[in-house]
């Protein structure tokens, strides 16, 4: 019996010693878990971050270029240079829609061509500015002159006009406007604008001009906000010179400016600036839209404005007559532009911005934070597809 009990005793002492040694394992192994540093993950990128880091530099500098062609068909020259130069964005004019069977061919085959898709947009504001005008083989209801919507004084007109115009670009398949025009028509000598403006009163304007845009966005149609800071108050045509705005700052915030503070206000994605010389703001004449002063120091930092810049079309006169294509690129970018609306030759335009890159006038990064709002705003209109 003694021997037993020696036994038991033993088994109970081993079992004891056992028990303290798993114990202090596990708080070993514990506290060797506590210590351990966390396996950090890698952010998930967004898909705008995703696709620009898989651009090549040409693909990315093609992205900020708005290109126009003005022909019935896609032909080889065309078919090359979206192709190669994969250009973000294309606008259309009167030549490209004669007919509505070839006008739909030509839209379905330049859509075809790119890898990332394009802005397809036009100009159709109404009155005289309709590019479809001379078509064959469509017919639909025709916009009035912003003028007689803006005498209408009804914001409601104004919102259904938008809808109207976003049925006709839907049904081409289109998904941008340059509209509304938010000039004020402030010079009665202004032929350029004109009846283009919703009117003389700046809050009429404004309230005329974010309905319309509401009714293309409402329809999935990119509005297009110009001509910043305000073509309403020259009587010059920038098509052929440069306007000169004579108007001191504070007239200009009291008045042609409130119809685009009110849109940034109300989250506009696209703003065109005009080349219009703005001295009371740039105290110079450079042109608004190849302006740091008036571009980067005024609208982006003082109004706030952080969406996308466009200029208005590089082929003006009030440009090509004072400025080398390769300074134009430069002071645009620098300035704070994200697209180049209608550079007169693409391939050039490529070339001539990887130039300045190499020789540390613009840096890549401006063209990457460019890219990016361009991405961003393809996917927010479903451009390009959030899958």
């Amino acid at each position: 019996m003694k021997k037993y009990k020696i036994i038991l005793s033993v088994t109970i002492i081993f079992i004891i010693i056992m028990s303290i040694t798993i114990s202090k394992n596990f708080f070993k192994k514990e506290e060797n878990t506590k210590n351990t540093n966390p396996v950090i993950k890698e952010p998930i990128k967004d898909k705008a971050t995703t696709i620009l880091e898989s651009l090549t530099l040409d693909e990315k500098i093609g992205q900020m270029l708005f290109i126009s062609y003005r022909q019935e068909n896609m032909d080889d020259k065309l078919k090359n240079i979206l192709t190669n130069i994969k250009p973000g964005g294309f606008i259309f004019f009167s030549e490209n829609f004669q007919e509505y069977d070839n006008a739909q061919k030509l839209i379905s085959d330049i859509k075809s061509t790119g890898d990332i898709p394009l802005f397809l947009g036009i100009d159709e504001e109404g009155g005289r500015i309709d590019r479809l005008k001379n078509i064959k083989g469509y017919s639909y209801e025709k916009i009035p002159p912003m003028l007689n919507i803006g005498a209408t004084n009804k914001v409601l007109t104004a919102y259904q006009t938008g809808c109207n115009i976003a049925k006709i670009l839907n049904d081409f398949n289109l998904n941008l406007d340059f509209a509304p025009v938010i000039d004020v028509y402030s010079n009665p000598n202004n032929t350029v604008i004109g009846n283009r403006s919703f009117g003389s009163d700046p809050k009429l304007v404004s309230n005329m001009g974010l309905n319309l845009a509401q009714g293309l966005k409402d329809n999935n149609i990119i509005p297009v906000y110009k001509h910043f800071p305000g073509h309403g108050n020259t009587s010059k045509d920038s098509h052929y010179e440069l306007p000169v705005i004579t108007k001191n700052k504070e007239y200009l915030l009291n008045n042609d400016l409130i119809p685009f503070i009110d849109a940034i206000k109300n989250d506009a994605d696209v703003i065109m600036i005009g080349h219009l010389a703005v001295p009371s703001i740039t105290k110079d004449n450079t042109p608004a839209s190849l302006s740091k002063e008036l571009i980067t120091n005024f609208l982006k930092n003082e109004l706030n404005y952080q969406n996308l810049i466009i200029t208005d079309a590089l082929n003006m006169q009030a440009i090509t007559k004072n400025y080398s294509n390769k300074e134009v690129y430069e002071l645009a970018i620098n300035a704070g532009v994200d697209v180049l609306l209608m550079p007169n030759n693409v391939e050039d335009a490529i070339n001539t911005i990887k130039e300045l890159i190499n020789e540390n006038k613009i840096t890549e990064e401006q063209i990457n934070s460019s890219v990016l709002k361009i991405l961003n705003l393809k996917l927010k209109y479903n451009i390009i597809t959030n899958d």
